[in-house]
């Protein structure tokens, strides 16, 4: 039907702290927080993502 919104997590940049990205993640296998190398649209480069509440 639609996502469940306990594996949406949003993805937010280490440099202007704005959430510039969401994703899934299986939080049962899955115990840290997520941190990935996405492109910043508000920085125009590619920058350090970290999972945010």
């Amino acid at each position: 039907m639609g996502q469940v919104k306990d594996t949406l997590v949003k993805l937010k940049c280490s440099v202007c702290n704005r959430i510039t990205h969401y994703t899934k993640r299986n939080k049962k296998k899955v115990k840290e927080k997520l941190a990935l190398s996405k492109y910043c649209r508000f920085c125009r480069k590619n920058t350090g993502h970290t999972e945010s509440k």
